[in-house]
């Protein structure tokens, strides 16, 4: 039961650190791409942030499909129709 106890305790403090509000994700991006070696106002920096910004975006769609996968399994669900023939008496 402790393991269990202490798994759940760091899943929710993984949770709490994973939320930051988008002036913070911003800050830590452009403290990022200044020690690169990055210039703020250049467009280099520009570029920096924009290619951050498009990778976390690229991961979200990864993580999507893949839980998409997770859940449905390589086939997506199907629709399969059967045919009703009525025929007049």
């Amino acid at each position: 039961m402790k393991p269990l106890r202490l798994l759940t305790l760091a899943a929710a403090g993984l949770l709490l650190v994973a939320c930051q509000t988008p002036e913070e994700r911003r800050a830590a991006d452009s403290n990022t791409c200044a020690s690169y070696g990055f210039r703020r106002g250049t467009d280099a920096f520009a570029t920096c942030l924009q290619r951050i910004e498009l990778d976390r975006r690229a991961e979200a769609r990864s993580m999507r499909y893949s839980n998409d996968l997770m859940m449905w399994g390589w086939s997506r669900p199907i629709v399969v129709e059967r045919p009703l023939i009525v025929r007049p008496k």
